[in-house]
């Protein structure tokens, strides 16, 4: 009988591969919400993968004063979608939930939902991406919301490595996170390894001192097809270095040097992080809806996934 994703997740001999999408823009209809499902199941058809990740995409522009390089848009409930992928796949699907809009009620409400109404119990809770504005409920409120209710809620954690670097508390966050009730964590895309390796490092050491196992981080990569892309990424709070970026931007293929660059970056982070007895897994997600990105992050997909199952099977001999 084939694991389920909580299974695999759970287990640290298996490897876990997952697909991000974001949902479609809110007012489509079921019948296009189907086409346009059937579709990315379509492109993701030669592929292996474990399921697929639906983001909730948020109006972040309170994080930031710089302009949105694309417009905010938008879409219909990440949780219909995420049913809509799940029965047409057959495959888990894990589905994201921004908590700072409602107050404990309504997110109380909202979970009774989620399990009864749309039958998932794959989540990651995400707060607020600023600390300005109106938050009617952080996220260590939301995590005691879901606590108070007898649900069998498999639950994530998001992980951004870029914190890490300019607070050095990250490892922290993800063992507080842990006794929250997180069991695996996503990070934000990775254009700078250095930034993860130094992130699961101190979090490997925290856990060995506090003698628990380290929960799985699946990591996020994403191919850049271009200098609007990039400043997409800049703009989410990607960290890309100097370095990098004009290596990206003055390649004859800006695309094509982008994956290059995903696999010498997790190449680096499995060589670097061997020891510690993190479980990692890996998300493929793409930033933009250009057909060439799209392409390339099957691609990209395809190459990462071979490095990460090359180096599950060396460490499995050894």
């Amino acid at each position: 009988m084939a694991l389920s994703l909580q299974e695999k997740i759970e287990d640290t001999n298996q490897g876990v591969y997952l697909i991000g999408t974001t949902p479609p823009k809110s007012g489509t209809d079921k019948a296009q919400l189907e086409t346009i499902a059937q579709k990315l199941l379509g492109r993701l058809h030669e592929i292996e993968y474990d399921g697929v990740i639906i983001y909730d995409i948020q109006d972040e522009s309170s994080r930031i004063a710089k302009p949105r390089p694309f417009p905010f848009k938008e879409t219909v409930d990440p949780r219909e979608y995420s049913q809509l992928l799940r029965n047409l796949s057959q495959l888990d699907v894990i589905t994201y939930k921004s908590v700072a809009q409602r107050g404990e009620a309504e997110f109380s409400e909202w979970l009774n939902e989620t399990r009864n109404d749309f039958e998932l119990k794959n989540l990651v809770l995400v707060g607020s991406p600023s600390s300005h504005g109106d938050i009617k409920l952080s996220l260590p409120d939301a995590y005691k919301a879901l606590a108070k209710q007898d649900s069998d809620v498999f639950l994530g954690g998001v992980t951004i490595a870029e914190r890490h670097a300019s607070k050095r508390n990250e490892h922290e966050r993800l063992v507080e996170k842990t006794a929250q009730g997180c069991k695996f964590f996503i990070s934000q895309a990775v254009y700078n390894a250095q930034a993860t390796i130094d992130l699961i490092t101190s979090y490997a050491r925290s856990c060995k001192a506090q003698g628990t196992a380290p929960k799985r981080i699946i990591l996020t990569f994403t191919p850049c097809g271009g200098e609007k892309t990039l400043e997409f990424m800049e703009w989410l709070g990607i960290s890309v270095p100097e370095a990098t970026k004009y290596r990206m931007l003055d390649s004859e293929n800006t695309l094509s040097e982008s994956v290059r660059i995903c696999r010498e970056n997790l190449d680096l982070i499995l060589q670097s992080c061997a020891h510690l007895d993190v479980p990692l897994g890996l998300n493929i997600e793409s930033l933009t809806n250009r057909k060439e990105e799209i392409d390339a992050s099957i691609n990209l997909y395809r190459l990462l996934k071979a490095t990460m199952e090359l180096n599950l099977a060396e460490k499995q001999i050894a």
